[in-house]
């Protein structure tokens, strides 16, 4: 019997992982390290186990929640909701509302990551956020007939190229908590014409992975599947934002209130790679600082190639100020000290944040 050669095997291999590129949309997130024992706070109450997420009301039937939403008097915004959880979205970003306090959702959230594959890399509950590793999406590898035979052997050789994380905002509201989740993304590039030599680079946020993660820790809440498809599938009016120079100054115009262009414009930092260090929602103030999305540390990430020539400087701090007029919005970059920036850095920052609310 003649013997397969190697490169007649790696073409099989080609076809068929070309046959179940249509799986791509299944999740299975695994990291590689071994989650952290977990200690519950001394001054968290804990919640009975028999009807903790139990959403209130009875049960409601996807067509009869449809026609609900289809008789709803036509809104800015979508905003769904069964029981106490509510989903609200503007242009590509969506958010959970939720009444109940930042107290009793804090360790179901934490929960609900580590059960979805990840580690926690960032767990600040006096800031509100947390954030998980680099993990890759399993699901996209092909489910071929050789992986499949070979099984877990050779399942080390498999790799997607891309690598997520995600960053997890819980904000206190007075009647409740919103929840933000958004995406960072690297990819596996080569970096030479021969193609033997590869780096990791940022590559675009996934508003859908997003979405799809609220649709999830929804389920995760006490709503039920059929609910939350229904839910996250509710669509929203198209939202604007464009760059103006008033006075010297770059700024961002948005055709929202101050409510929501402080959720939108929190979001958007979260997507762009800037670490919120704390919030004063009352100032409309975001204090910032901005660390490389970068499982490689040898290799600095796109938007720190903005603020410097070549090599990675020293994180940098700003105020991003969201003031509201109305039912109009907009977005100015203050320096560390708290006066307005108008260098190409604030530019810079103004136009990034932008891009990310159209």
């Amino acid at each position: 019997m003649k013997t397969i050669s190697r490169f007649a095997l790696l073409a099989l291999v080609a076809g068929l992982a070309a046959c179940s590129a249509l799986e791509s949309e299944k999740i299975d997130y695994k990291s590689a390290g071994k989650a952290p024992t977990l200690e519950v706070p001394p001054d968290l109450t804990q919640l009975s186990r028999d009807n903790r997420y139990a959403v209130p009301g009875g049960a409601v039937t996807a067509n009869a929640y449809q026609a609900g939403l289809a008789n709803a008097p036509g809104l800015p915004t979508a905003v769904s909701s069964v029981g106490d959880v509510k989903m609200e979205r503007a242009g590509t970003q969506r958010w959970l509302v939720i009444n109940r306090p930042a107290d009793q959702l804090w360790e179901p959230v934490r929960d609900f990551w580590q059960e979805s594959g990840f580690l926690l890399t960032t767990d600040q509950r006096n800031l509100g956020i947390m954030e998980t590793d680099w993990a890759e999406n399993r699901a996209k590898l092909p489910q071929d007939i050789i992986r499949g035979t070979i099984g877990k052997l050779m399942d080390s050789l498999y790799s997607t190229g891309e690598l997520d994380r995600f960053r997890t905002r819980l904000e206190r509201t007075p009647n409740g908590t919103e929840i933000f989740i958004s995406h960072r993304g690297m990819e596996e590039v080569y970096s030479s014409s021969r193609k033997d030599q590869t780096v990791w680079q940022p590559r675009a946020s996934d508003p859908e992975l997003e979405a799809e993660f609220l649709r999830r820790l929804m389920v995760k809440l006490g709503v039920s599947q059929e609910q939350s498809k229904v839910i996250a599938a509710a669509g929203a009016a198209p939202q604007t934002a464009k760059v103006a120079n008033v006075g010297g100054q770059p700024m961002v115009q948005i055709n929202d209130n101050f409510e929501r262009a402080w959720r939108r414009v929190g979001l958007a930092l979260d997507r762009t790679g800037f670490t919120v260090e704390d919030r004063d929602r009352t100032a409309g103030t975001y204090f910032v600082r901005y660390v490389p999305p970068n499982p490689n540390k040898s290799d600095p990430s796109f938007f720190s190639k903005l603020f410097s020539s070549g090599k990675t400087e020293a994180p940098l701090k700003f105020r991003i100020l969201v003031k509201g007029q109305g039912e109009t919005s907009t977005v100015s970059v203050l320096n560390e000290a708290g006066a307005p920036d108008s260098t190409a850095n604030a530019q810079r920052i103004v136009q990034v944040i932008a891009d990310d609310l159209k």
